[in-house]
């Protein structure tokens, strides 16, 4: 959802029930929202992206256990680009059809219907995570939940991605490049406040990056976490 145009109203409370309305909304944009599938799928406006993902993937390998969740997955454009760095990887997202374009638009690759919440992954069985803007729909009460659930799935030595935009404030949406969508809450976050949960749920925190928003994108500063599993 980065990088698009949205139409934003500030939220007096917080959903009670973000996984119903995260999927719903994202089943509707992948239904209605034909050009999804062609948001940069290279990432070619996005270098630094690119670099870090590069980096985690090297990362990923060093530990030994090339497997991958790419959590929050979406239409799969970055699936395609962790298996092109090499990665075995299994893309998991809320929204069956968001997960049916995945699998339509790149057929030789692993998608399945799932929330981080609650993920179909055995313990200590994966190299890496990535949650690439899928954390934004979390309430921030639930996020030490969530990175739990990433910490259990990661082998010893394995790596944690997380990329979102930095803020304060929870919004809501109900529009997409012109497309309705039914209310979406997002969530902002402090790069240091994400760090130390991590930190909570037993991660090293390696990298924190902040970078200034792209010409045309969100204009909100975007903000990279990168944290290991003790060996």
């Amino acid at each position: 959802m980065d990088g698009q145009r949205c139409h934003t109203a500030t939220v007096p409370g917080m959903s009670e029930s973000f996984v119903d309305a995260t999927r719903t909304a994202y089943d509707v944009l992948a239904v209605e929202h034909t050009a999804v599938v062609r948001w940069d799928p290279t990432l070619q406006s996005q270098p630094f992206d690119r670099a870090l993902l590069a980096a985690f993937a090297e990362w990923v390998h060093g530990s030994g256990l090339p497997r991958v969740a790419d959590v929050g997955c979406g239409t799969g454009r970055i699936s395609r680009i962790l298996a092109d760095l090499e990665l075995e990887v299994l893309g998991i997202d809320l929204s069956p059809q968001m997960i049916a374009v995945a699998r339509r638009t790149y057929p030789g690759l692993d998608f399945q219907v799932g929330s981080m919440l609650a993920l179909k992954i055995a313990d200590a069985s994966l190299g890496g995570v990535l949650a690439y803007y899928s954390i934004i729909h979390v309430p921030w009460v639930r996020r030490a939940d969530v990175f739990a659930e990433f910490r259990r799935v990661l082998a010893p030595g394995g790596w944690l991605m997380l990329a979102f935009q930095v803020g304060d404030e929870r919004s809501r949406r109900d529009e997409v490049n012109g497309v309705p969508i039914p209310p979406l809450d997002f969530y902002r976050q402090r790069p240091e406040e994400v760090a130390d949960l991590l930190t909570q749920a037993g991660f090293e925190v390696q990298v924190q990056a902040v970078r200034r928003p792209e010409p045309g994108s969100t204009p909100l500063p975007q903000a990279y976490v990168l944290a290991s599993v003790p060996a």
